[in-house]
Order: structure tokens, then sequence, then C-alpha cells
């Protein structure tokens, strides 16, 4: 078992793996008090050679990895993505490329929705991962012999199962489908979140246009002071204390008392008094910069005749591909498509569509029927003229 820990003996690896079609790369990290994960190995594997890079050595410079990375003859296989390429991101700037997720093939192929590596060793291998490592700390040092067998097993068998699956797409021939979610990974804005962004990932319900610009300014706020101080999130504030304060609006210690989700006494904190000021420039907005809310849509009810017709669909497609019927479209993606031809859904893009968006508007316009068959649920074409 190789660990390395000089510039020399990783620029030496990444030269002879750069000589290979793919590289499995997974990582180990802590993320428990920090905004941006803590690199504590990185374990990569190519077809004949596996070994741990330790990025807390002194003195060990990771450039060749870089360059590794971002060699567009090397395909990195990973498992799960989207936690290990934003290390890269926030380390080198770059996503690896071309990119491989066993995670979503297996999906394509029929092994589930988001399949964990250790059932996917086990379908496909026929071996079982000792997980009893998994939440060590990865950042202390020496690490212990189980350790480390339990990181390069990330990478080990990983092989196994890329050969497998690239096998498994190119037999159903669903090399469209992957190739369609591997766009969505290998775009760099998909790990870099913009604090005017930040908003959009808040569950809050706001039916006024200065509340919506108070939820946008705040989330803004909490998002930088997150990167800024590399706190969590939820450590800066909740989600639910972001949205309560959006509402509420509160402008004096006492008012901030007066709030469910806001701990006690935060309402005298420096945070506090940056919140009033953030509060205050909203109030002062004019009503014609004011975002805009969401209008309600209008039309028939998503959990109406027609989105029962469109889940029967989905369900019927699903199983004559041998796929999860959620890896197609979500229950919100039926309900939007049911109120909007023009939803911007995954369900309505790139394979998707093809599979199923296309049957799904057909059906909402009467365009096609469903039959029941002894054979199962069959597509009607229906003639308007």
């Amino acid at each position: 078992m190789q660990v390395i820990t000089t510039t020399q003996a990783l620029a030496a690896f990444c030269k002879d793996a750069a000589t290979y079609d793919f590289v499995t790369v997974d990582t180990e990290f802590l993320r428990e008090t920090t905004y941006w994960p803590k690199l504590c190995l990185v374990q990569a594997a190519t077809p004949d050679r596996a070994v741990i890079i330790d990025p807390l050595a002194d003195g060990l410079v990771l450039d060749p990895l870089a360059d590794l990375l971002a060699d567009d003859h090397v395909t990195k296989v990973f498992h799960a993505a989207r936690q290990d390429i934003e290390i890269f991101v926030k380390l080198f700037g770059l996503v690896p490329a071309p990119l491989f997720d066993t995670q979503i093939a297996a999906s394509v192929c029929g092994h589930g929705d988001s399949i964990s590596y250790d059932n996917l060793v086990r379908a496909i291998v026929g071996e079982q991962i000792d997980k009893s490592s998994r939440f060590t700390d990865w950042s202390s040092r020496p690490l212990s012999e189980k350790q480390l067998t339990y990181a390069l097993a990330d990478v080990t068998h990983l092989r196994n199962i890329y050969v497998n699956l690239r096998n498994e797409i190119a037999k159903a021939r669903r090399q469209s489908w992957v190739e369609d979610e591997m766009a969505v990974l290998e775009n760099v804005g998909t790990y870099v979140v913009q604090p005017e962004d930040a908003w959009k990932r808040i569950k809050a319900k706001v039916n006024r246009p200065r509340d919506l610009a108070a939820l946008q300014a705040l989330a803004a706020w909490r998002e930088q002071k997150a990167q800024t101080n590399d706190q969590p999130r939820s450590r800066v504030l909740k989600d639910d204390a972001v949205a309560e304060l959006a509402i509420q609006r509160p402008l004096t210690p006492a008012a901030f008392e007066k709030l469910r989700a806001v701990p006690r006494g935060y309402g005298r904190s420096s945070s506090a008094a940056e919140i009033v000021d953030v509060l205050k420039s909203v109030e002062a907005m004019d009503k014609s910069a004011l975002p805009k809310v969401a209008e309600k849509p209008r039309g028939p009810s998503p959990k109406g005749a027609i989105g029962d017709l469109l889940r029967v669909l989905l369900k019927a497609i699903a199983d004559s591909n041998g796929v999860a019927s959620r890896i197609i479209a979500s229950s919100d993606d039926i309900d939007a498509i049911v109120l909007d031809d023009h939803a911007d859904v995954p369900a309505l893009k790139g394979w998707r569509r093809k599979l199923f968006g296309e049957k799904a508007l057909a059906i909402k316009h009467g365009r096609l029927a469903l039959a029941a068959t002894r054979k199962g649920v069959v597509e009607v074409p229906v003639d308007l003229e």
C-alpha cells in the first residue's frame, strides 16, 4: 500500500496514470464545522495500481494531481461525485473532466436511484466493504492500517464497477442519458454558490415583493458571512430563522425577542446589527425596484386527473426501461408540467424529455391516451381531427 507524501512521488504517479484511459478517484474530508470541506486524503487508482495521497503531508504540492484531473485523455471515475468535485473546484478552480459518476451510471442501468457505494460493490463485485472506519477523524495522523485499507477500497472496487457499468450503458444504448447527467456535474456553476442566488436554496413561502427582497438580501448576507468565516450556513443562522426575519423584519433588539426561530438574546449580537442594516436597506427600496413574486399558476390542479394520468405514464415508462421512476421524473416535475408546458424541470430536458416529457405533454393536450392491456399499460395515439 503506497501512501504518497512528497510532490516528487505524486508527480511520478500522475505521469504514470496519464498513460491510461481512466483513473478512479475518491476523497476523505471533514466538513462538520466549516463551510469549505477540509481535504484529508485523496485515493486514486489506475487499472493496475492504487495509491493514497496525503494532502496534509508537510511540503506536498498537489499541482501534479490538478494536471491529471484536467487531462482530457483520462476519464476520472467517481462515485457520488458532487462533494469530491466541490473540493477540487475550491482547490484548483476546475472540474475534473471527462467525468464518469458510477452512482448516476448505475441509476440509468436499473441499479436503483442514488445507490450507495457499498451496495453497488455488493451487487457488481460481490464483496462486502467494512464500513467501520467511515466516520473516523481523517485529519488525525498517523492513520491506522484499518483506515488506509478502508480508504483504498473506495477506488480499487470502483475500477471493476466502472468497466461493468460502461459495458451495460453501451449495451442498453443509454450513452446520451449519462452524457446529459455528466454535463451538469462538469459545469463549475454546480459547485459555486453565489451569495445573490443563495435564497433559492431556502424553502420559504413569501407572497409579497418586499418579503422576497428581504429573503434575497438576508440569504446573501448569510452566505457571504459563512464563506468569509468558513462556517456552515446553519452556524450563522438557520433557514427557518432567515425566512422568519424576512417576513417580520425586526429593527430593534426587543423585536428580535418576539421571533420564534431566532435564538434568545440574538437581537443584541453584532450579527443582529448587521441584519438590521440589511433590513433597513430593504425597507428603503422603491416599489419599482422590488423583485416580482411568482404568480400563482392557473389551470388544472396538479393533483387532479391529468396529474394522475402522467403518473401512470411515468410508471409504465419506468417499468419498460427497468429504472426507478424518480430517475425519469419527480412528483414535483409532474406537478409543474400539469401547470406549464414550458416548466423548467429536468423531465422536460434532454433524454428525459424524449423518453417521458413529450408524451406527458401529448397526454395533457389530448394527443395521446393510455390503455390497460394484459401486457400492461400501452400508449394509444389520438386523432383530434
